[in-house]
């Protein structure tokens, strides 16, 4: 083989390997972000209502749950703690079936939901830009992950 088409078929690979990498950033991104986004993006039929927070541990906060028209009041809910959930908070939420597991609603929770797909966009920029040489695909990977982290950042 010729030098030239060496490094050819190099540069061949190494792009279709970033793009592998590439790829699998982004189906977990949204593979994660869809265990929760489903609930508050496909909402319609059920349980919606008001959450009070009473009380916080480590990871999980617990409060009463006010129901809205068709819900069913609950004594006890739980909501996985975040920085912006502090005892004595009141905030629209939907019941996951099944379970006493409450997520938040409304645009604020929409965009809670979908925080690992914007770490995913992010970390994607690096290796498309880096790995696969796109560079404006990656800006534009990059900002699209960031605009929505501090979006959530703001809304909450």
């Amino acid at each position: 083989m010729k030098r030239s088409s060496s490094h050819r078929l190099l540069a061949h690979g190494r792009t279709f390997v970033s793009g592998c990498v590439v790829l699998v950033l982004l189906v977990a991104g949204v593979w994660s972000s869809w265990s929760s986004a489903h609930h508050v993006v496909l909402a319609k039929g059920r349980e919606h209502g008001t959450m009070v927070v009473t009380a916080c541990g480590e990871d999980v906060c617990t409060g009463s749950f006010v129901p809205d028209a068709d819900a069913q009041g609950r004594a006890v809910v739980r909501i996985e703690r975040s920085v912006a959930v502090e005892e004595g908070d009141r905030f629209p939420v939907v019941v996951k079936p099944g379970s006493g597991d409450v997520l938040r609603t409304g645009a604020a929770g929409f965009l809670h939901a979908w925080v690992p797909l914007g770490g995913a966009l992010v970390l994607a920029a690096l290796v498309i830009g880096g790995g696969m040489r796109l560079t404006r695909t990656a800006w534009g990977a990059g900002i699209a992950g960031a605009a929505l982290l501090t979006a959530t950042f703001v809304a909450l």
